[in-house]
Formats: structure tokens, sequence, C-alpha cells
């Protein structure tokens, strides 16, 4: 696409940013769609956040995405919040309607319409997933809203395991699914859950490293289980590695980078991204 005079801009904030794939998805989308935008990466340190958000609209920007460390830091500029976004208590997109700001949370929608590719659906499944920071929560809550039968939730006990249990609490009293925390110390008792379970989610960054992995590797599954993870970086992450060793489905992060982008994209634009396409693309770009 020409970039003109009538050219609209989005931006991913966070730090550190350069190395994101934000820029590659969403300005491949603004050419095959024939939508006339780009789309940058910002470097911003804390201190210009709310600086820099001014932009969106003083520069009629579509809006922004955000990633670490600004997905909870930012939810209180905006006037509006979706109802996902409080729940989760994060964004990691800011709307420009007209001026007016509205926060949205599209990573667990990105999460479960990856899923859909692998013909999964959360509603009346138990689930089980590793983590409690941002990724974790919107999934819990998004599989909540999609009417999982239970959550199983493993983290490890750090400072913040206290908080986490609260917050998990809240979310389940609020949307009515059973939600539970549990020590991810425990792993008898997560072989057990994970038995019971349809979905396994690695919600951590344990195994960006390419070798470390989040469980004891000779857990054995008797289920039929779907095993997520979160990572994008590599095609085979050690836990999907063992889950092949289970003979068990599986699938990485990709899907997921892509649909929340294209959730993002819809709510900027109105049109929907050329997913296939642009996963194909990315694929072939990272692997």
């Amino acid at each position: 696409m020409e970039i003109t005079g009538y050219t609209r801009m989005a931006a991913v904030i966070a730090t550190p940013i350069k190395h994101s794939l934000s820029p590659f998805i969403h300005n491949l989308a603004f050419k095959e769609t024939g939508e006339n935008g780009v789309y940058l990466a910002w470097e911003v340190n804390e201190k210009d956040l709310i600086q820099v958000l001014h932009n969106i609209r003083s520069l009629n920007m579509y809006g922004v995405n955000l990633s670490m460390p600004y997905k909870s830091l930012a939810m209180w500029f905006p006037e509006n919040l979706s109802e996902r976004a409080k729940l989760i208590g994060a964004i990691n997109t800011i709307v420009n309607e007209d001026g007016k700001l509205t926060g949205h949370n599209t990573d667990g929608i990105g999460f479960f319409k990856s899923l859909e590719d692998e013909n999964f659906f959360p509603e009346d499944k138990v689930i089980t997933i590793l983590g409690g920071g941002g990724a974790a929560l919107a999934i819990i809550t998004e599989a909540a809203l999609k009417k999982a039968k239970k959550i199983n939730v493993f983290a490890r006990k750090s400072p913040s395991y206290n908080l986490l249990a609260k917050k998990i609490q809240t979310l389940s009293s609020l949307i009515g699914t059973e939600i539970q925390l549990f020590d991810l110390n425990d792993q008898n008792l997560l072989n057990g859950l994970l038995n019971e379970s349809q979905l396994f989610i690695n919600a951590t960054s344990v195994g960006m490293d390419g070798s470390s992995i989040p469980i004891n590797d000779d857990i054995q599954i008797e289920s039929n289980l779907l095993v997520a993870d979160v990572i994008y970086k590599s095609k085979v992450t050690p836990l999907l590695r063992w889950a092949d060793s289970q003979n068990l489905r599986r699938v990485n992060g990709l899907g997921m980078l892509v649909y929340q982008a294209a959730e993002s994209f819809k709510l900027w634009t109105g049109k929907d991204m050329p997913v296939k396409l642009i996963k194909d693309e990315l694929s072939k770009k990272l692997y």
C-alpha cells in the first residue's frame, strides 16, 4: 500500500518490543485487505506511557496494542472497557472511535479461535492450565465465559500466589464456572487431573529456551487430551515433544498470536484479517 496523507496508523506499545511480529502481521493484513493503514512498534518507557497514549486521539490512530509491562498499567487510560477486559483486569487493545477510546482484551478470544482449527470447543470440557499471568487469566476468563465445565489452574507458590487465588475465586463467582487453584509442585495431583481433562494449556514462559519443560516428563496420560502451548517461537516446544511421546494432539501458540491480532484488526477496521494466509506466511518466517 502506498502511504498517503490519508494513511492511518496503529502501533504496539511495550518494552522491549523491537522483536515483535505484530508489524509483520498487521501490515500484511492492511495490504491484503486494501486498508490504507500502517502498523509500527513503539518501545516506550513507563514514564512516557500516558503521553504516548494521548497520541491515539491527537494523531487519529486506529488504536494501539499493548504488551508487557503495560497491559494492566494502561487499562485506566480509556474511557470504556469491554466486559472481558474488566474481568481479566488487563487490556491488549485500545480502539479509537471518533476520539472515544475503549480497552479490550483479545488474548483469550484469539486462543480459543485457534483451537477451533483443531475442532476443539471449551463448552462442557474440563480444562487444566499452567500459569497465573496475563495470558493465563485471559484464557481462564474466556474458558469460563464459553461455559467450560471446570478449570484447574496450577501455579507456583510465589509471592503472588494468594493474589491469584483471590482473583480466581472472584472470576469463578462472577461467571459461575468452577475454577480451582493448585500448587504446581504437586505433580501427582496434576497427573490425576490431566487424566480427567480434555485440554491442557501451558500459559507460562517455561519452554521458551527450547529445553525447559513445566511438568515432570514422566507424567503419563490415558485420556484423549489436547495439549496447547502459548509459546510460538519454537514450532515444537519441550512440552509439545512430551505430548508427542504420549501420542497426544498438540498445538503451539502461533494460532493464538494471529487470531488475537485478527480480533484487534477487526475492532479497528471492521474487516476480517486473512488469517490462514498470514499464519502460513508467519510460519515460513519463523520456522
